[in-house]
């Protein structure tokens, strides 16, 4: 079996081995995944986090052995910066966002310049979530500069050190469903569904009814029994499926 980490900041996972394929992820610089399948110019690979998979660039991959792809599995930490500095091996700069794997600087022989979160408390799940708002929205994103509504909060949680699934019915599947909106408690999770029923958003709850999601951008709205009421449209852009707690 190979292995790799990402050495670049932001770098696409794709649907299929080709550059006009849909990007249904991102890697952030850190990242480490398994390689599944090679071709020429593209590999396949199961991302470590949450198992994801998709087509890399190979060029955008940097090989690592199994025991080092072991021994990033056990560390964990996470840029908490908006925008933090990388000096790499040649002596360049290179910027890094938020929730980019620190851990594997050793491994890339660079150094880091910024802050590491180092507070678990799900307080701090919110004060995390609003370092992305107005972040604009991007399907298959994970970064401040376009996100999608689970790589928001999948990246949320994971600068705090809880994992997440990627996608928004895949964690829904996570943590202990509430039986009603006022036992939530600011960092829970909120799932919409469509009229089919299936889950198609999610959002981290705040306090006083209000919710910030990635809805066109990161954005807070208010939420009710019925789903998400859009404070600038005064209309309801989702239907309310289930809350859940995860930690």
């Amino acid at each position: 079996m190979l292995y790799g980490i990402c050495p670049l900041s932001v770098v696409p996972v794709r649907a299929e081995a080709k550059d006009a394929s849909e990007m249904i992820t991102q890697l952030l610089y850190g990242d480490h995944f398994e390689i599944i399948e090679e071709q020429k110019k593209w590999i396949k690979i199961r991302i470590a986090f949450d198992a994801y998979e998709g087509w890399l660039d190979r060029k955008q991959c940097f090989e690592i052995d199994e025991k080092t792809y072991l021994l990033l599995n056990e560390k964990q930490k996470h840029a908490s910066d908006l925008l933090s500095l990388v000096n790499t091996n040649s002596n360049q700069l290179m910027p890094i966002c938020i929730g980019s794997a620190i851990h594997a600087t050793d491994i890339l022989k660079h150094e880091f310049d910024g802050s590491i979160n180092s507070n678990f408390d799900k307080s701090n799940l919110v004060e995390i979530a609003m370092l992305y708002l107005n972040s604009p929205y991007l399907w298959g994103g994970k970064s401040p500069f376009g996100i999608d509504c689970s790589g928001f909060t999948q990246m949320v949680y994971k600068i705090n050190g809880i994992p997440l699934q990627r996608d928004a019915h895949q964690q829904a599947k996570q943590g202990d469903a509430l039986s009603f909106i006022e036992e939530s408690e600011p960092g829970d999770l909120a799932f919409f569904d469509n009229e089919e029923g299936h889950i198609i958003h999610v959002g981290i709850m705040l306090k006083d009814n209000f919710i910030i999601h990635s809805h066109g951008q990161v954005r807070l709205d208010r939420i009710d029994h019925s789903g998400i009421f859009n404070v600038d449209t005064n209309r309801y852009s989702h239907s309310l499926r289930v809350i859940k707690k995860i930690v």
